[in-house]
């Protein structure tokens, strides 16, 4: 909105309000008001524009009057009491300029008294323009200007200088001093370079007086500083120039060889950060800041690259920027001098020669070889010097200062008192020039013995004896001889003839160090009773030997070493138990012969077997030829004898006990001959069946088990042992339940058992065969058996039984035979008939009617015999030939007291 427009109507709305503050009886007054006041463009600050005063029949109050508004609105006046009255000031806030600031203020001046009167009025302050000066717009205004410049820069504007005239006049533009190389544009106050500035050449700083000016008012001035800046733009300078130095060998590192110098055009103390460094770095090292040049390590001329050329040659760089800067380069050349500094290298530098004892003097015994890599020829010259030998007596000698040849002069023969087998020398290389540096070599010599003289036995021939019972290992006697050589390299011992014999090559062996000769084998006098062996002595020489023979002579002692061999040595036979005394067992006899023994040196013996001593050998000694008798009956139902298979176990020893000189020993040899013996009752015979025979195989045996399985016998005593618990509780309760009943019911009557076992008839019979395996059964449990009564004894893991009181035949009368073999016992089927029961080798078993406990199976029993149970019994009373009636099975009666068993009654059947 215009806000000149809008003054006659505020004027009007402020007239109003005035006049009807006034109509409302107040008595406050603002004398001097509204007024119209011109003031000029930028005046300043404080400078008072105008004054009024104020009338009133009370008291203004502090704060009063005071500027309430103005239009537009501003801060750039003020109300100050005077002691006259009041007056305007300008506050400076904002600057009143014309060519920015509004026209005119209206400022709405606003007084109120203490009784509450109030007068306003408004003051017009009118801005007048004036005629100002030019004036800067940039910092020269306030502050001198610096512009840098770099050098080497293009020609052109370095500067624009900013100006204004308040009245927009056209202002002109001047530079001092006129002569220097920059100009100003008159219009546009470009300040312009007019050269290419080198700061090494040029000054360094410029300094201009710039001036603007409107043509009316005076000009203004403001200064420009130009300053020239360096650039990294010349590479450093070697100042040095010495190229080449001589430096000798073996150096101490970090010994100075070198000093580098190098300057640059740019200002050093600034921009010219000289680093140097060296290139390649294998020998020296360069301070990056001094240039400094050191040995890095130890230089040898004597080795290769220096020893074919002496020169180092390294580049030295200088740069005056570690990063993008200028940098120069120069070679610099070290020449390394050779010194004396290494001594004479024998190499090798020990010496090991091989001379023969037979060797004569001026023989050359080595040649040392020594080198010294000094490359100067005065330093590499030495000679030899200070052959020494411990004990040598003037041995040796060096056949020429230079040469390092070393010759015998002495007698090496080992033979000779006081000569060793090996010599130590010592021979110094040493320099012919200061330091005079010295190497030792070392030369051992071997003094080669010479075989000269054979090996000597002592005494020529030998004569041992041994027994023809002496066996391997056994030492017959000791060889020996001696060799004259020194030192004594050994003999070795071998039989080179004799000693064969029992299809060896040779039973005789010889240590072949220790000379030592012992059996092989057990010599036999009766092949071969002597034996001349020859044997060898070697000397262990190993290009030329020598050997010597002995002759050993070896006796055989004769001794008792055969043993009677005789025929037959297994033999079986089967004899009747009726055989008389004295009679030669089926003419059974032994044939025995020795070796060594006569036929009259045989005596016979039975070791083991003969139970009751029923068997003897007739004649007993004396003779090659003895049979077999029999010498006692046999008493089986008197129950004498029990053993019905005999395994006799005959020695026969030949007694041929020789005389103490020629048997020290007194061995006896004896032989063993094995005869069986199985003896069967007389009589049995057999009755041919129509009908094809049953046969029934009852087989005894017991587990085993692998020793590493530990577990079988551990599960199964546990198994047998819970087992066993289980069947004692069962045992208990029955026992305490058929202590309460009668059981005279359950005892078997005796006329049951009046019907024969075996029957003539020619009706079928029952073949029966026991297949029998042997074992170490032992019983540990007893029990009666329910139909017979008895008591019998049991195996409560294989349940093995057998009875515990036997009841053997007394008084047999056996039924002859035509042979003597073992006849089984073949059963008739009508025996089943009936209620008469069969005995078999199971034992004895009743039908279902007469014994229920039967039905659970079969009992075992251990058989070595024929079962007295089996034999024939009369069914009618009547009388039988030759056998006793088995015993009758007692009854029980009432109130009878069990037997006691004792471990006494028990027997085998």
């Amino acid at each position: 909105m215009d806000l000149d427009k809008c003054n006659p109507i505020i004027n009007l709305f402020l007239f109003i309000c005035f006049w009807t503050i006034r109509g409302m009886g107040g008595t406050v007054t603002l004398k001097g008001l509204p007024n119209t006041i011109n003031v000029a463009e930028n005046s300043p600050s404080a400078m008072v524009v105008g004054s009024f005063t104020v009338t009133t029949t009370a008291t203004v109050p502090p704060g009063y009057p005071l500027i309430i508004n103005s239009n537009p609105l501003t801060k750039a006046f003020s109300v100050n009491p005077t002691s006259s009255g009041y007056q305007i000031q300008i506050t400076g806030k904002p600057i009143l300029d014309f060519e920015t600031a509004p026209d005119n203020f209206n400022l709405q001046i606003y007084v109120k008294d203490s009784t509450g009167d109030t007068d306003l009025q408004v003051l017009t302050i009118v801005i007048t323009d004036v005629n100002e000066p030019p004036v800067f717009l940039d910092n020269l205004e306030t502050q001198d200007v610096l512009v840098y410049i770099v050098e080497n820069s293009p020609e052109g504007t370095i500067y624009n200088v900013l100006a204004k005239d308040p009245e927009n006049k056209p202002l002109q533009y001047s530079l001092q001093p006129t002569s220097s190389p920059f100009s100003i544009s008159n219009r546009t106050g470009s300040i312009i370079s007019t050269k290419v500035f080198d700061y090494e050449t040029d000054p360094k700083s410029y300094f201009l007086q710039v001036k603007v000016g409107d043509g009316t008012n005076p000009e203004i001035k403001g200064t420009v500083i130009v300053y020239i800046v360096n650039t990294n733009d010349n590479a450093p300078v070697f100042t040095m120039k010495q190229t080449t130095f001589t430096i000798p060998e073996e150096q101490v590192p970090g010994t100075i060889v070198a000093n580098i110098t190098a300057q640059d055009a740019d200002d050093f103390n600034y921009v010219g950060n000289l680093i140097f460094s060296i290139n390649p770095t294998d020998y020296f090292t360069i301070n990056p800041v001094t240039g400094i040049i050191r040995v890095s390590e130890w230089i040898d001329r004597d080795e290769k690259p220096l020893r074919d050329n002496p020169l180092i040659i390294v580049e030295v760089s200088v740069i005056d920027s570690p990063k993008g800067g200028k940098s120069s380069s120069m070679s610099i050349t070290f020449n390394v001098t050779d010194i004396n500094d290494n001594p004479p290298v024998c190499n090798p530098d020990t010496y090991r020669t091989p001379v023969k004892e037979t060797a004569i003097a001026g023989t050359s015994i080595t040649t040392i070889t020594c080198t010294d890599i000094d490359v100067n020829p005065a330093n590499n010259q030495f000679k030899f010097v200070d052959l020494t030998c411990n004990a040598c007596d003037l041995k040796f000698a060096l056949n020429s200062t230079f040469s390092g040849n070393i010759v015998l002069e002495g007698s090496l023969d080992l033979e000779q008192p006081n000569n060793p087998l090996e010599y130590t020398l010592t021979v110094v290389a040493e320099d012919i020039t200061a330091p005079f540096y010295k190497d030792t070599a070392y030369i051992y010599v071997t003094v080669l013995p010479v075989n000269e003289n054979p090996p000597v036995f002592n005494p020529a021939t030998y004569n041992f004896s041994v027994s023809e019972l002496d066996g391997q290992g056994t030492m017959i006697g000791v060889v020996n001889a001696t060799d004259k050589d020194i030192p004594f390299t050994g003999i070795t011992y071998s039989i080179v003839a004799g000693g064969s014999t029992l299809g060896y090559s040779n039973i005789f062996w010889i240590d072949p160090n220790t000379g030592s000769i012992q059996l092989m084998t057990e010599p036999d006098y009766e092949t071969t009773s002597k034996y001349v062996l020859t044997v060898q002595a070697t000397d262990n020489d190993p290009k030329d030997p020598k050997i010597a023979n002995a002759v050993v002579t070896v006796n055989i002692l004769e001794a008792n070493d055969e043993k009677p061999i005789c025929t037959p040595n297994y033999y079986t036979m089967t004899i009747p138990t009726d055989l008389s005394p004295g009679t030669n067992i089926q003419r059974f006899q032994l044939t025995c012969t020795d070796r060594d023994s006569p036929p009259t040196a045989f005596r016979y013996t039975i070791n083991s077997g003969n139970i009751n001593n029923h068997f003897a050998f007739s004649p007993t000694a004396g003779s090659n030829i003895t049979r077999l008798i029999l010498a006692e009956p046999f008493d089986y139902s008197g129950g004498l004898d029990k053993q019905w298979n005999y395994k006799l176990l005959v020695f026969i020893t030949d007694d041929n006990l020789l005389s103490g000189a020629r048997q020290p020993k007194g061995i006896v040899e004896t032989g063993t001959v094995t005869v069986n013996v199985n003896v069967v009752i007389a009589g049995l015979t057999t009755v041919s069946t129509t009908t094809p025979p049953s046969i029934t195989y009852i087989h005894i045996a017991k587990n085993v088990y692998a020793t590493n399985a530990w577990y079988v016998p551990f599960i199964i005593t546990l198994g047998i042992m819970l087992l066993l618990g289980f069947l004692g509780y069962l045992l208990y309760h029955l026992a305490k339940y058929l202590s309460t009943k009668d059981l005279s019911c359950c005892t078997p009557k005796p006329n049951k058992y009046k019907e024969p076992l075996i029957q003539n008839t020619n009706k079928a019979k029952k073949e029966v065969v026991m297949e029998l395996t042997k074992l170490n059964t032992v019983f540990d449990g007893e029990a009666v058996d329910p139909v017979t009564g008895k008591v019998y004894e049991f195996n409560t893991k294989s349940g093995a039984r057998r009875w515990k009181d036997t009841q053997i035949l007394k008084d047999p009368q056996p039924i002859k035979t035509k042979s003597s073999e073992l006849v089984i016992p073949v059963l008739p089927s009508s025996i089943n008939e009936g209620k008469g029961r069969i005995g078999t080798a199971n034992g004895q078993k009743t039908n279902s009617n007469d014994v229920q406990a039967e039905q659970k199976g079969d009992e075992k029993q251990n058989v070595f015999g024929p079962n007295p149970k089996s034999l024939p019994q009369n069914p009618a009373g009547q009388p039988t030939e030759g056998l006793s009636p088995l015993p009758t099975p007692k009854t029980k009666q009432e109130g009878e007291p069990k037997p006691i068993l004792k471990k006494g009654d028990l027997s085998e059947v």
